[in-house]
């Protein structure tokens, strides 16, 4: 595969936003008052990446017609990603996820990414006939919150679950704010949509310092940073 091809990929799955999965990996671990794994939240957050990853790329299969009129650059109208080849990666991105649940501490996990999975789906297909859509995005969000406490932990304790409560809330302000701005006939001019993105880091470090102890805000600005560094070549929104 060449780097052209790779950047393609890296693109279609929107890859710069994975520093947010990640933070909210580590604060639904934390707060869930379980015994703590270093190696169980790396596969938890290469679990949770692949998920958004699969999701980014049936995001754009199923808004390819609407991309070549609005967003021709985006990888599958641009011809630098197939159909085929966005499927494939769909597929081969979900099954992995699913497989690395198996192999958390509790088997409940895998169950919670089933859901994850078909609300996901269910996203990606109706977002644009629904508005109310924007309900099963934010969803989709807290149910990462579920998946890392319910893997670690067997349940979604009080804190994980108003964690994913917050970052619910929040990613519903993100879905407002891009589609009043899809809505317009020139975008901001600043790139809201993708700071607000790196803010989901930032309320993770929040969370967790106030919860947990101040130092673990660290987690949170470096996943924003992260996220905005990532931005600077793939774009995110």
């Amino acid at each position: 595969m060449s780097l052209y091809t790779l950047k393609a990929y890296l693109d279609l799955c929107r890859v710069s936003n994975l520093p947010t999965v990640w933070t909210n990996v580590l604060a639904g671990v934390i707060l869930s008052d379980s015994r703590f794994s270093w190696p169980t939240v790396l596969i938890l957050a290469l679990s949770l990446s692949l998920f958004y990853s699969g999701g980014m790329c049936l995001n754009d299969i199923c808004d390819a017609d609407i991309d070549r009129l609005k967003r021709p650059s985006r990888p599958i109208p641009s011809g630098r990603v197939s159909r085929r080849g966005a499927w494939l990666c769909m597929v081969l991105l979900f099954t992995s996820a699913l497989t690395l649940l198996t192999a958390v501490p509790h088997p409940r996990a895998l169950l919670a990414g089933a859901v994850l999975l078909g609300i996901i789906i269910a996203y990606d297909v109706l977002h644009k006939a629904q508005y109310l859509s924007i309900l099963l995005m934010a969803s989709c969000r807290l149910m990462v919150f579920v998946v890392s406490a319910v893997a670690v932990a067997g349940m979604v304790g009080l804190s994980a679950g108003l964690a994913g409560a917050a970052q619910f809330a929040y990613v519903l302000a993100i879905s407002a704010v891009a589609r009043h701005e899809n809505s317009r006939k020139e975008p901001y001019s600043v790139p809201l949509v993708p700071l607000m993105i790196a803010g989901i880091s930032i309320l993770d470090g929040i969370i967790m310092a106030v919860v947990v102890a101040p130092s673990w805000f660290a987690a949170g600005i470096g996943g924003a940073v992260l996220t905005l560094a990532g931005q600077r070549s793939i774009r995110g929104d």
